[in-house]
């Protein structure tokens, strides 16, 4: 049996309905432009590769924040806490000055480290692939760092969720 290459039938609600059942935890993508912090919150990141070390997330294509992260070059993967709702709602939409009253550091290579993350991940720009309406971004792991052992913050179904105490 060949593979489908096209699935017109594929209603998008549904598409989002069904895949919306992953859980998947939430990061905030920051970098640094022209000395102004950047970023955009992203649910959609993953490990790529150990060898080398490799990381995924996959932004609109509609996004503005990405090409000025891709400007950067340089950037930090923050992997949020189930306390930082708040931050990720910031961040994940459209607007200036979205850093206003959010806490953060300089991370090694420079990028905004968000205080309170669960734990950071520098990066720099390996390749970029297209993914559709997305961008497949492929990024070099360059500095790892643990900085909490808060649970985290996660999405399911289109809401934050955390995890249960057992």
């Amino acid at each position: 049996m060949e593979p489908v290459l096209t699935s017109p039938g594929i209603d998008p609600a549904a598409f989002k309905a069904v895949l919306g059942r992953f859980a998947s935890g939430v990061t905030v993508i920051t970098a640094l432009d022209r000395g102004e912090p950047v970023g955009f919150a992203c649910q959609s990141f993953a490990s790529l590769s150990i060898e080398p070390p490799l990381v995924s997330f996959f932004p609109a294509r509609t996004s503005t924040t990405w090409p000025r992260i891709r400007h950067a070059g340089e950037f930090c993967v923050n992997i949020l806490a189930d306390h930082q709702t708040d931050i990720c709602r910031r961040l994940g939409r459209p607007g200036p000055d979205k850093f206003a009253g959010i806490d953060w550091t300089a991370s090694e290579n420079g990028s905004p480290l968000l205080t309170g993350a669960l734990a950071s991940i520098d990066c720099a720009l390996h390749d970029e692939v297209d993914g559709g309406d997305h961008t497949i971004v492929i990024a070099r792991v360059t500095g790892l760092n643990e900085h909490s052992e808060a649970n985290p913050l996660l999405f399911y179904r289109a809401a934050f969720g955390r995890l249960a105490h057992q």
